[in-house]
């Protein structure tokens, strides 16, 4: 009786095709985490919402100066001012700042919002959770950044753009509607975007720095809305006072959506510069903090 012989296995081979190795970061860029923090922001109904309703906030606003403007233009009580007023350079000159009217209301909510998104994150914790991913802490930060500017964006010139025509009706029946080819209003509306992007930047800058929700929305509305009125009501008579005052990120803002510029005051350009430093010195601070804190 013989013991069949038995064939020892065959080793396996090794493949030699190369298997892909994925660690998280390896494949992360710039476009894939702005989907991602778009994905985030827009998801939420609280802040769809609350982007609607400034919109909406701020083109009610433009529409209530219209009406309360041509009003003191038609006023029956004293014809002959009205008279004088009616059609006049000032009152044209004024018209054309109405449709970004709601500014400091749009300002007062964006700032508020971009806090928000950034301080809760980093109160939450969930921040780790989009370090793990996305490793280089600037990159995740900048998506966010330009996410909720681009957004702030396009609520400020959207909704100047869209009381622009909603004005026109109101301010017609006192003369003073205005075309987008007159010099300065298509400007304004640009600004009035432009003005809220760099707010955005502002303001989540200091909740990045600050990493708390109540302390970050207080910092931003006092220095953007309250500490131009302690300058104002403070600084009356003292002439550096006043200088510095020219110099602060509000004041900035109003000479970008300026329609005519005062002797002596800022052009929008220049106040641009004035709001972009203050943002751009905030963002850089906050990268750079961002990068050596603790998660």
């Amino acid at each position: 009786m013989t013991t069949p012989a038995t064939t020892a296995p065959t080793p396996a081979l090794p493949d030699p095709r190369p298997h892909p190795r994925h660690e998280f970061g390896s494949d992360v860029s710039f476009g894939r985490v702005l989907k991602s923090e778009w994905i985030k922001i827009t998801s939420v109904p609280s802040t769809v919402i609350l982007i609607i309703i400034t919109t909406v906030v701020m083109i009610g606003l433009a529409a209530l100066l219209a009406w309360q403007t041509t009003l003191s233009l038609n006023l029956e009580a004293d014809p002959e001012m009205a008279a004088q007023m009616q059609g006049s350079s000032d009152a044209a000159s004024a018209a054309l700042g109405i449709p970004g009217s709601g500014l400091a209301f749009g300002q007062l909510l964006i700032a508020s919002l971009a806090v928000v998104l950034i301080a809760s994150e980093w109160g939450t914790g969930m921040i780790r959770s989009t370090l793990v991913v996305v490793p280089r802490r600037s990159l995740a930060l900048l998506a966010k950044q330009s996410v909720m500017a681009g957004i702030s964006f396009i609520v400020g010139a959207g909704s100047a753009l869209v009381a622009y025509f909603v004005v026109q009706p109101v301010l017609n029946t006192a003369d003073l509607g205005f075309a987008l080819s007159d010099d300065g209003a298509l400007l304004h509306i640009v600004n009035t975007g432009l003005v809220l992007a760099l707010v955005s930047i502002f303001a989540m800058s200091i909740g990045t720095l600050i990493r708390n929700t109540a302390g970050g929305v207080v910092t931003s509305i006092g220095v953007l809305l309250v500490l131009p009125i302690l300058f104002t009501v403070f600084g009356a008579g003292t002439e550096w006072v006043a200088d510095a005052a020219r110099f602060l990120p509000s004041s900035g803002g109003d000479q970008m959506v300026a329609t005519t510029i005062a002797e002596g005051a800022f052009t929008q350009w220049q106040g641009a510069l004035i709001l972009g430093g203050w943002s751009l010195l905030l963002l850089t601070a906050s990268l750079a903090v961002t990068r050596k804190r603790d998660v």
